[in-house]
């Protein structure tokens, strides 16, 4: 015999399905039902639970994660330029070193002052902060470059002719652009 999707189900204890129910027979069914559905509605119930508790833990540890960014980001704001300062003392503890002489000769003054400059770059550059000194005839660059002024040359059209000012970058973002005079475009 196939079984059709669309017949009724055959009643428990081989009655014709046609055949109305006893009244025990309804209460035994309505019974059933109602076990099947409070099993049903407990095993919902307990779902739900573990629901609420999972979203309840995601969302406390969303919060933490918040918190601890917020605390993470504030410290990073007030400590940010700590390292930068820290390479900056010995170039201070050179020109105090060197102010604090009084009968310097000129050519002490001149060596004090370009060892202490090559600290001062060498600081500048640990710290990602890199000179932009385009070199003569080096194509122009509105990004990098400040045209202070076009000048006639033998070179190819805008073009550096001279740096009147070095420009700086810091961490590959324009900290200043150098102040340039460029060849006039023919």
């Amino acid at each position: 015999m196939s079984h059709d999707p669309h017949s009724t189900p055959t009643p428990p204890h081989g009655h014709d399905a046609n055949a109305p129910l006893s009244p025990e027979e309804a209460e035994s069914a309505t019974a059933a039902q109602q076990a099947d559905a409070t099993q049903e509605l407990s095993q919902l119930k307990a779902q739900n639970a573990d629901l609420a508790e999972q979203y309840l833990r995601a969302k406390a540890e969303v919060e933490n994660m918040r918190r601890r960014t917020e605390e993470e980001v504030s410290k990073v704001r007030k400590f940010a330029v700590e390292g930068f300062a820290e390479s900056l003392l010995p170039v201070i503890d050179s020109l105090e070193a060197g102010l604090a002489i009084q009968e310097a000769t000129v050519q002490q003054v001149r060596e004090g002052a370009e060892a202490t400059l090559k600290q001062l770059q060498s600081a500048l550059q640990r710290n990602k902060v890199l000179p932009i000194a385009p070199a003569a005839g080096e194509k122009f660059d509105p990004h990098q470059h400040q045209a202070i002024s076009v000048v006639p040359a033998d070179q190819a059209p805008n073009t550096v002719v001279s740096v009147l000012q070095k420009g700086y970058l810091i961490s590959e973002r324009v900290l200043r652009p150098a102040l340039v005079t460029v060849t006039a475009p023919k």
